[in-house]
Formats: C-alpha cells, structure tokens, sequence
C-alpha cells in the first residue's frame, strides 16, 4: 500500500513580484515540510502571478523566472514542488507552464494544451499550445499534470489516463464569478466520471486589478466524491492524502470547509478586491465621498471591512439639494463604523463656478450641465485630498448606473477603484441588506428611501430610469446574453420602446465606460476588458 500527502497551497502571490513569490514559494514548501507532507502544488503561473498580461513580452522576466526555478531547486529538497510559471525557448515562443521538482532537480514539465481566449483572458495572444501529457511516478502512483482551462476540455485528462495516469493534479488561476465554484465542482466530476480516476484542484487567491480569485481548492474521488474541500477567500495549505491498495488509487475523506454561498459570497469577494488592490498598489488607505444614499453607504461598509476603520476616511459633500436626513444618515454611519468624517460644504464654490460662467451661459436654460457641476466639484474636492494624503478614492457607481451612463465624468466617476462596478443596483441592496444582518451599520433609512442623486430639487433615479427590478433585467439580458431589444422584450413583457431606450442608453455611453475606474469583476460578463465595443459606432439594434 502506497500513502501520498499532497498540500493544495492556495496563495496569493503578487503579479511581476518574482522574488516575493518565490521566496512565498519556498516558505509555503518549508511549511508544508513541517507537516510532513510529500508534494506541495501551487497554482498556476505562481512564480510570476496571473495573469501578467503584457509583461510576458518582457525578456528579462524570463530570466528572473530562471533565477526563481534556480533558488527553489537550491532551497527545497526534501519535499516534491509542484509549480507553474511561463517559459520562453530559443525561438522566442512562450508557454505556460508548470514544472515538478523533486530532490531540487527538476523531473518534469507540462505546456498547457488549450489556451483560453475569450472573457477576460487572453493567453493566445502570448502563449503556444502543447499537445503532449506529462505523467510522474511518485511511490508507485503515477501522477499526471494539467493546467487550468485543460480540465475544462476532454482531450487533455483522457490523454493522461491514456500514458498512464492514475490521478490528475490541476494548478489553477481561475476567477471569481457568482456560479463559479459549482461550476468547477461539476467539470471536474464530469472529468472524474470519464476516466475514472481522482482529481484535486488547486486554485489561486487573491484579489489582481479587476480579478479576484476565490481559492476554494478542492479534490474529487474517482467515484464522483468530494473529499476534500479548502476555504475560499483566505490562503491556506489544505491536505489531501492519496491512497494506492490494489493498483486503485483513492483520496482519503479530509477537511471540507463550508463555504458561504449568495450574498455573503459576494460580499468577501469584494472585501478581498478592495483588500489586495489598496495593499498591493501600496495606498495608506482610502477616501469615500459619502453622500448618504445607499451606494456610498455599502462602499464604506466594504472598505471598513477590507482595510480597517483606521484606513477609511469620508468627506460628506452637502448642497442646497441635500436632504437633512443623507446629512444625518452619512454622519451617523461613519459615527458606528468609527471612520475618520467630515463635511465640506460646496455651496460657495458652485457660486463661484456659476459666477464665472455667467455669461457664456447666457441664452441657455438650466439642464444637467448645473447637476454635473455639483458632482464635478465634488469630484475635484475627494482628488485634492487624495492628492495631499496619498489616499485611494473609492468611487461609488454601481453597474446599473455605469451601464446607463448614470454618472458624471470627472465627478462621481472619479477614483482609483471601484468596488460596486459589477455590483448591480438591486445587488447593491441585498448586499446592504446582508450586511446589516450581521452588525447594523447602515442606517435603514438609506435602504428604505427612495434613491436619488439630490443634483435637483425633489430628484430620484426614477424619473428618468425605469425601475431598477426592470432595469436590471434588460441589463443582464443584453450585456450577459447578447439578445436584441425585441427578444427581451418578448421575454421579460416589457414595452419594446422602453426597452430599446435602456440599450441606446448602454450604446451610447461607452465613451464613459472606457475611462471609467477599474472595478471588480463578479459576473461573467463585466464591463471592462471582458466586454469590448467600440466607443465610435453606428450600428443600431433590430
């Protein structure tokens, strides 16, 4: 009988930090030697964090990606390394990779086979396909590699049974999206079921620019079973213990973590977003205009919850506009959340703008043109502190309005990150709603009350966006599914007319979107580099 204990460990590596990673590397390895294991797996591309994007056009990265292999190879000898990191051959043609050292020597290597090129990656752009497995004997049990998107196809998992595989290791670095933790369950036990063999999965966390990998590494029986399940949102080093009696190999019943499910899913995954995003872009902290609506609100919640209080600062902005009760809602939510607040009142400034503009505004009739000016003179407000604290703004937008183009740029749309840009606005409440179920922190009034911009007297969204229930669906209709104004029409039983407005409305505002803050991705269809129209267009919907 053959006994393997294999630790998944999930880590957070930095992208383009090759000898922090490393030295992540081998600490991981040291630690899981201390608890006797005999391989350790990393996720993919761990050296170099993923995706590095266009620093693999870099050459020298390359040779810091030796340099690393060399140290980890010199410091880790009596524990086998699974790693993954790209390679570049004499011919200058790059690959994804992933390595198995052992006795500080390198034994093995894989070349991903298929190369994901749709949503948000792009690995065709920078990457050559293999077609060749790789399989290690390890006492007695061979063990075959595979990298990512090669589990989500046949061919690679029935071409590693075929050379001899009994089970599968699968190094991932694959992104956070509502359905996606089931999802993986399920392509692995479709896996599982076809070559009847176990599988384990390891997967990266953390948050990188609009990313976030949720971690989650699991491992799945040759008979379907889940045995083994990590956390999801933390680093961790989780053990699996592989089993051969009888030429079967099996993985032992371990640790199966709970993991949270809806809203409280969603809600760690922008925790960990906002988290790594101000850590690993090396900000102090951060700034919210605080308006006392209910998206600034759950912003301060999350920022509070990522960074901690002492890293939060709020500017409450008030006008003629501004209801008594946002003033008293932005204050009394900062009081509980134990954040830096303060108020800045933009009235003599709106004046003076208004002065100056006087004349060459004369002949023309109020419009939208005085609502942008009190959100640009916000704007400017929350970037001169910036500018003199180093802090981060968060900006507050949510999807429904980054679809419609419901904001103003260089007013509201300012900032660094923005946590809620995924975050539809019927979302945006539920995750209020999810927060306050644990400790209230948001007023209730601000839940409660009718949303509004308060650019003008007596405003809300209303009056010139459908409901948000309405507006949402035509939203995930069309940017989610690709379907045209009559077949949500058809589908949902909304007017064609108010239908084939939203969409206008979407079309017409990607001059907004494309210099819009990068925002966190949680759907599977996010504004930003995973959905890309043009800004110049006159194509018009059927």
């Amino acid at each position: 009988m053959a006994e393997i204990k294999i630790i998944m460990a999930q880590v957070d590596p930095i992208v383009g930090d090759i000898k922090g990673n490393t030295e992540l590397i081998i600490a991981t390895a040291k630690q899981a030697l201390e608890q006797q294991a005999d391989i350790v797996v990393f996720p993919e591309m761990t050296i170099t964090g993923y995706p590095p994007e266009d620093l693999l056009f870099r050459l020298d990265l390359y040779k810091q990606v030796e340099q690393a292999l060399s140290e980890i190879c010199k410091a880790i000898k009596n524990i086998v390394v699974v790693v993954g990191y790209p390679m570049i051959d004499s011919l200058e043609e790059r690959f994804n990779m992933a390595s198995w050292i052992e006795k500080g020597q390198i034994k093995a290597s894989y070349i991903k086979q298929n190369l994901p090129n749709y949503s948000v990656f792009d690995e065709q752009r920078y990457f050559s396909a293999a077609d060749r497995s790789c399989v290690v004997e390890y006492k007695g049990v061979k063990v075959g590699l595979l990298i990512c998107e090669d589990i989500w196809k046949i061919s690679p998992a029935n071409q590693a049974i075929k050379d001899g595989a009994e089970i599968l290791l699968t190094l991932n670095a694959s992104p956070f999206s509502l359905e996606k933790q089931q999802d993986r369950i399920d392509i692995v036990k479709r896996r599982v079921a076809e070559n009847k063999v176990p599988i384990i999965y390891v997967n990266q966390v953390g948050g990188q620019d609009e990313l976030v990998f949720d971690g989650g590494s699991f491992a799945i029986n040759s008979d379907g079973s889940l045995q083994v399940q990590a956390t999801a949102f933390k680093t961790s080093l989780e053990t699996v213990i592989v089993n051969k009696q009888n030429n079967l190999v099996s993985i032992l019943s371990g640790n199966k973590q709970q993991l949270c499910e809806g809203e409280a899913r969603v809600y760690q995954a922008i925790v960990m977003g906002i988290k790594d995003y101000v850590a690993k872009n090396c900000f102090p902290g951060v700034l919210i205009g605080l308006s006392g609506g209910i998206d600034s609100a759950l912003t301060l919640a999350l920022a509070v919850d990522s960074l901690g209080a002492d890293k939060v600062e709020v500017v409450m902005m008030p006008f003629r506009y501004t209801a008594s009760i946002s003033i008293e809602d932005a204050a009394q939510q900062a009081k509980t959340m134990g954040v830096e607040y303060q108020s800045i009142a933009i009235e003599d400034i709106y004046t003076a703008f208004e002065s100056s503009l006087i004349y060459r505004f004369d002949g023309y009739d109020a419009d939208v043109t005085e609502e942008n000016l009190q959100a640009r003179i916000r704007g400017t407000i929350l970037m001169s502190i910036s500018n003199k604290t180093g802090k981060m703004v968060l900006a507050t937008s949510n999807k429904s309005e980054v679809a419609v183009g419901y904001s103003t740029l260089y007013g509201d749309m300012v900032g660094g990150f923005s946590p809620l840009k995924d975050v539809p606005k019927t979302l945006v409440y539920k995750l209020a709603e999810y927060r306050n179920s644990i400790v209230q922190v948001i007023p209730t009034r601000v839940i409660t009350r009718a949303p509004t911009a308060e650019l003008r007297a007596e405003q809300t969204d209303q009056d010139s966006l459908p409901d948000y229930d309405t507006l949402d669906a035509i939203i995930r209709e069309f940017i989610k599914f690709d379907k045209s104004p009559l077949q949500i029409s058809n589908q949902l039983k909304i007017d064609l007319a108010e239908v084939t407005r939203v969409v206008k409305m979407i079309n017409r505002n990607e001059y907004k979107r494309r210099q819009a803050t990068p925002g966190i991705k949680i759907t599977n269809r996010a504004f930003g580099k995973e959905r890309r129209y043009p800004i110049t267009s006159h194509y018009q919907e059927k």
